[in-house]
């Protein structure tokens, strides 16, 4: 399955992708589910994030490693992928591109998903992951809103 989730936000591109760390990433998480961050390294190729999720019934791990990342003046990208055991069991396959695109002053988040879950139930998981990913929307444009400084 696929989905695309685009968000503008009013900073520019090197601020947005400078706080992609730790502390947003909580922010991120989506509501009734349990997290604990065992190791998060950044957002650049070859580092490591590993997670402790509590769905209130069981705790599932999750392990991602970032599997490309770079840079250019109109694009700042990274990519984490998970596959098998370093998933929960209802994914078999998790890819995230995360890409943050120049939009004049602002920069249009792009959170661009492909999983798979095991037998065929990839279509009962799509409205979840979608409703878990649209969560991060107003996240994102209340933390990257532009300083007060800047809009006079």
């Amino acid at each position: 399955m696929h989905i695309i989730l685009k968000t503008f936000v009013e900073q520019d591109t090197k601020s947005v992708s400078e706080a992609f760390d730790k502390e947003l990433f909580v922010k991120l998480k989506p509501p009734g589910i349990g997290l604990k961050i065992l190791r998060f390294d950044g957002c650049q190729k070859g580092d490591r994030v590993e997670l402790s999720l509590n769905f209130g019934l069981f705790k599932q791990q999750w392990n991602s490693t970032i599997i490309d990342s770079g840079a250019s003046e109109e694009e700042i990208y990274f990519v984490d992928q998970s596959t098998g055991k370093d998933l929960p069991f209802f994914l078999k396959h998790w890819t995230h591109r995360h890409r943050l695109i120049k939009e004049g002053n602002g920069t249009t988040i792009v959170d661009d998903i492909e999983f798979t879950s095991p037998y065929f139930t990839s279509i009962l998981f799509y409205p979840l992951i979608w409703a878990q990913m649209a969560f991060r929307k107003p996240i994102y444009r209340k933390s990257f809103r532009k300083k007060k400084e800047d809009r006079i």
